[in-house]
């Protein structure tokens, strides 16, 4: 009895996923995109927006990676 009534509850509790998660997970989309655009400019690479895009990206899926194992798999 205590396990049907622990399944019944689990099936029907809220979602760990915010709207937040869904824009970060955007976002980080986004910049990989610009960042992939940017290395790929042919004539001349402005090396700043390339460095600036690497460290928010990488900033971005820091976040992401421990939004998903801290938040979503509990």
């Amino acid at each position: 009895m205590y396990l049907a009534e622990e399944a019944a509850k689990a099936a029907t509790s809220t979602s760990n996923i915010n709207t937040f998660d869904w824009f970060m997970l955007a976002f980080t989309i986004l910049i990989a995109i610009g960042f992939v655009r940017l290395l790929m400019a042919r004539p001349k690479k402005n090396v700043f927006a390339i460095g600036f895009a690497f460290v928010s990206l990488a900033v971005f899926l820091f976040s992401d990676y421990v939004m998903i194992t801290e938040s979503w798999m509990k």
